[in-house]
């Protein structure tokens, strides 16, 4: 859809234009739409709302209420893909009667019903292009109007960008306009038409919103219809020195409180978001994201789901998508079985990516007492760490870069005799582990790459219970931190959770 988009609008240019200015025109268009996705293919997939008011038809998006069939209050048609940080969005939209708007960073209160930042859309002449808190705070900020909203609430209007009736001329009344909405850290800007209608900066404690979801709105009152379509998505990198990690968790695999990749990928994104205020986290759950454009401004990436042949970035030619974001910088974490892949496809790019995996027929996974640990000194992912004792399904025997001195053991220990004594098979034992017995074994590991990323294996975590330790658990979040490439602090990330915290979203069974 995006291309098609593209297409369209380089040849109407170069029509207007004429035909020596075709080449140009097409190259202007295509730089304008760099980086956009479409998240709209002409059907409901990935969106979900109220099937007697939302349809797809005539490759748009249509909200319908009538006399016969009303609303008993405003409902939204929610994008169910993803959510929205820092990004920019361009839509075309068209709306007969009544009053909508497009909801980002907003959230879901159940039953199709959202609240948060609204850009709003009116068939009159009073509210498009404003900025509208639906189920929060009303007008941020009128059409025509720039306004700042302090810490405490006080707002302070800065220089006007227009006269609203004459920005509100520039409006189509009942045809296609085009919609963009800027969002960058507290910076929320409207565009329609190409023109600046209002914007906001938002700093208000615990009533600003740095990330939420996306929703259409289909208002209560007398019969309308709204339409939207062309519709596509760019991410933006993070404003003002923040930091975002994309966690990928996998399916349910194991028992009850066992790989739960879910749970335990929300868990560490809470505590994150509640003790370091530059990180801003995404968590996808099911394995591979259906957001297209999951991975676009992410400065680190966290894998924590099923290996081997089942790993996420083993199917379907992600693996190079993921190399090329290493390449790019970004930073690649994997925890307990998501550092396994089969050495002939991905064991390479691993090495690269992570400096180490876990290799069939030369890894083991014995579950043990992890006892007498070692905690690499001086390295920023083990500040404020104290030795622990922790009951796992400690892989060790890694294979590593050979000779690579930016490969660093951050946990290490002696597995007991006994681990070393199972039958050879590819996962429980071979000759050159049972030669070892004794040897101190690599649990965890950092690799600072020669692209400048970073990359972080861990091999426990097959226990949910085990992020209630304090010292496992701020050693994974201090990882998380260093993979993004942010400095951890001295004490480390502190994070407290209840038992109720570390309960919560586990899979159902």
């Amino acid at each position: 859809m995006a291309s098609i988009w593209r297409l369209t609008v380089a040849l109407v240019v170069g029509v207007l234009c004429g035909s020596g200015s075709l080449a140009a025109a097409a190259e202007a268009a295509a730089a304008d739409e760099q980086g956009f996705v479409s998240i709209f293919d002409g059907t409901l997939e990935g969106w979900e709302g109220k099937s007697e008011f939302w349809s797809a038809a005539d490759g748009a998006i249509v909200g319908q209420t009538t006399a016969e069939n009303p609303t008993d209050g405003n409902t939204f048609l929610f994008w169910r893909q993803g959510e929205l940080d820092d990004f920019e969005l361009r839509l075309a939209y068209r709306i007969t009667g009544g009053n909508s708007g497009i909801q980002y960073r907003s959230r879901d209160f159940g039953d199709f019903v959202a609240g948060g930042y609204q850009a709003d859309i009116d068939s009159g002449t009073t509210y498009s292009g404003i900025n509208y808190e639906e189920r929060g705070r009303g007008i941020l900020v009128t059409r025509g109007k720039r306004m700042e909203i302090a810490a405490d609430g006080t707002k302070t209007e800065g220089d006007a960008i227009g006269d609203s009736d004459a920005l509100q001329a520039t409006i189509k009344q009942g045809d296609w306009n085009e919609y963009r909405i800027v969002a960058e850290g507290p910076r929320l800007r409207h565009f329609i038409n190409g023109q600046l209608m209002s914007e906001v900066v938002d700093h208000q404690e615990g009533k600003r919103a740095e990330k939420g979801i996306l929703a259409l709105q289909l208002h209560a009152g007398p019969p309308m219809k709204v339409e939207f379509k062309n519709i596509r998505l760019k991410r933006l990198s993070l404003a003002d020195g923040r930091k975002k990690v994309v966690f990928v968790a996998g399916r349910p695999s194991h028992a009850p409180g066992e790989h739960e990749f879910r749970a335990g990928s929300l868990l560490m994104a809470k505590c994150l978001e509640e003790s370091c205020p530059q990180v801003v986290t995404a968590v996808y759950g099911g394995g591979w994201p259906t957001d297209p454009t999951a991975f676009d401004n992410a400065d680190a990436i966290h894998f924590f789901a099923d290996g081997g042949g089942g790993h996420p970035v083993i199917q379907r030619n992600r693996l190079t998508e993921i190399a090329a974001l290493a390449k790019r910088g970004v930073g690649i974490a994997c925890l307990h079985y998501a550092v396994e892949v089969p050495p002939e496809k991905g064991g390479a790019e691993f090495l690269d990516m992570i400096g180490g995996f876990f290799e069939t027929h030369w890894s083991v996974n014995p579950h043990w007492m992890l006892a007498s640990t070692q905690l690499a000194a001086e390295h920023p992912i083990t500040r404020g760490v104290e030795p622990f004792e922790i009951q796992d399904e400690w892989y060790y025997h890694m294979r590593f870069r050979d000779g690579d001195d930016r490969v660093v053991p951050i946990l290490t220990a002696v597995p007991p005799d006994a681990t070393r004594e199972r039958p050879d098979g590819p996962h429980s034992n071979n000759p050159t582990v049972r030669a070892n017995k004794g040897a101190r074994e690599v649990l965890a590991w950092a690799y600072d790459r020669p692209d400048g990323g970073r990359g972080f294996g861990c091999t426990g975590a097959h226990f949910h219970r085990n992020f209630g330790n304090e010292p496992f658990r701020k050693l994974m979040l201090n990882a998380i931190v260093w993979t993004a490439g942010l400095d951890v602090p001295e004490s480390g990330i502190v994070s407290q959770i209840s038992d109720d915290e570390l309960v919560a979203n586990l899979d159902p069974k």
